[in-house]
């Protein structure tokens, strides 16, 4: 179990709130997500649970040990694999497997059971140094070193960026399996469509919590009637119905412009269709949507900021 309490972490002489009073709580067992974009407080908020960080304000427990008094202790328990690609590069794979056992007075046959999976898949390949991997078995040779002493709680920082649409797939697949086997496993990530990969998420923006949930439910709390808008050119489109006094919210998404109305007792489909070609909008399609988790991180960001 992880609890966060009022956690607070500032830099630049506090001039720069990273994270602001954060509070949340993770369940054993549980896959939680943390989901911001760059510079939401991701990364600061676990080198505190990491113990790489101390924080100015509030207080954190990890598996019940106090992150600034227990610091030891928590060290020996968890798991962390940061956002930055940060094994030995001059070593090779297998070298920096059995560094790091060595580290935790472990064997990679010891723990073989829980890395065995992720490990077949990088094992053609265990004499090649790690700097010159791929970007998706880096990733694979960072997790396996991360479980190599069978930890309580997995942090994953941002572990998905910068690989490819296989690569992060087969990922959430080899997190599905670790939950098996009882680790509680926190991962942060700005990608969106993976929020609905995990049984909650802590949705945060500039060190604020905005929502916890399952994905599930914050999407179910969307209040609006969606729908999705396109046109010949999306640039004019985008700055007329954000000038439409009935129109709540505006927003890109893709080829299309999704748009909520002040008025949720109508869909005012028509007059928005008669104002689209009164401005010279030619081939318009608009359609009502099902609001996915960035609409609901756009908004809750929205109505915070207003």
């Amino acid at each position: 179990m992880v609890t966060l309490d009022k956690l607070s972490k500032t830099y630049n002489k506090g001039s720069v709130l990273a994270v602001d009073k954060v509070s949340f709580e993770v369940n054993k067992g549980e896959l939680f997500g943390l989901i911001g974009p760059d510079g939401a407080g991701k990364t600061s908020i676990f080198r505190m649970l990491t113990t790489l960080l101390l924080p100015d304000e509030g207080s954190a427990t990890v598996d019940g040990f106090d992150i600034v008094k227990d610091y030891k202790s928590i060290r020996n328990t968890v798991g962390y694999m940061p956002g930055r690609f940060s094994l030995y590069q001059d070593l090779s794979v297998e070298e920096n497997l059995n560094f790091f056992a060595t580290i935790f007075n472990t064997t990679i046959e010891e723990n073989y059971d829980l890395i065995k999976d992720i490990y077949v898949q990088i094992e053609p390949f265990k004499d090649r140094k790690a700097g010159k991997l791929s970007g998706g078995m880096k990733q694979k040779l960072a997790l396996s070193c991360a479980l190599i002493h069978r930890p309580t709680v997995l942090f994953l920082d941002e572990p998905t960026t910068g690989v490819d649409a296989v690569s992060r797939k087969e990922f959430w697949e080899m997190l599905k399996r670790l939950k098996t086997q009882g680790i509680t496993i926190l991962v942060s990530t700005p990608y969106m469509d993976e929020a609905t990969l995990c049984d909650r998420i802590a949705l945060i923006q500039s060190g604020k919590i905005l929502s916890i949930d399952t994905p599930q439910n914050i999407v179910d709390a969307y209040p609006d009637n969606l729908f999705a808008i396109k046109a010949e050119s999306i640039y004019y489109l985008l700055n007329d119905l954000r000038a439409y006094t009935k129109v709540k919210g505006c927003f890109t998404f893709g080829e299309f412009v999704h748009i909520s109305f002040k008025d949720k007792s109508a869909t005012n489909e028509s007059d928005i269709l008669a104002y689209l070609k009164e401005k010279g909008h030619k081939n318009i399609e608009i359609k009502a949507v099902t609001p996915g988790i960035e609409d609901c991180f756009i908004r809750l960001m929205t109505e915070e900021t207003n």
